[in-house]
């Protein structure tokens, strides 16, 4: 399964792209608002579950690769782990991506594959209140804020508010 859009190609995950998964996954600044900085050993089984998600569900985490530069840049994704508290579409991508409009490119495109693939009605992201830059991608998509929700599992206890959207209420792509 592969998506396009003008600067990017989202595909399934595969084993090659455990480096540069490595790297945004221990990292302290992309992973501050997403559970902090993880273990090498815990960054690979959490890189295994973005690769496990497919096989286990009709969704997960793509690999987002830049086409210009052919480099693996992060990941999006719409996805419902188990005991997940919504369906979710979720993005982070590396350090030097930021700002430059990607992660809208890559939302964008996992939305619309979400809508119109999965068949979801409503598309949620789960962000913490201090990702005021998710925050403000959240709204460039379309979505308020609509309740808050603590995660499951070992990321009980770390609470977040819940960014909601309908299907009709999507905007148009932005330029």
């Amino acid at each position: 399964m592969i998506i396009e859009t003008e600067r990017l190609v989202l595909r399934l995950p595969c084993a090659e792209d455990w480096s540069a998964a490595e790297h945004f996954l221990t990292c302290p600044e992309t992973m501050q608002h997403l559970g902090g900085a993880q273990h090498p050993a815990d960054a690979w089984r959490t890189f295994a579950s973005w690769l496990g998600a497919w096989q286990l569900t009709d969704a997960g985490m793509f690999a987002v690769v830049e086409k210009a530069s052919g480099e693996w840049i992060g990941r999006v994704g719409p996805w419902y782990p188990l005991h997940w508290p919504v369906r979710e579409v979720g993005w982070g991508l590396r350090r030097p991506w930021w700002g430059r409009g990607f992660a809208l490119e890559a939302a964008q495109a996992a939305i619309q594959h979400a809508y119109d693939v999965l068949g979801w009605e409503t598309v949620s992201h789960l962000i913490h209140d201090r990702n005021v830059a998710s925050q403000h991608l959240a709204e460039k998509l379309g979505s308020k804020p609509a309740g808050r929700v603590e995660l499951p599992g070992s990321l009980g206890g770390y609470e977040v508010t819940v960014w909601q959207q309908a299907r009709d209420s999507v905007l148009a792509p932005v330029d």
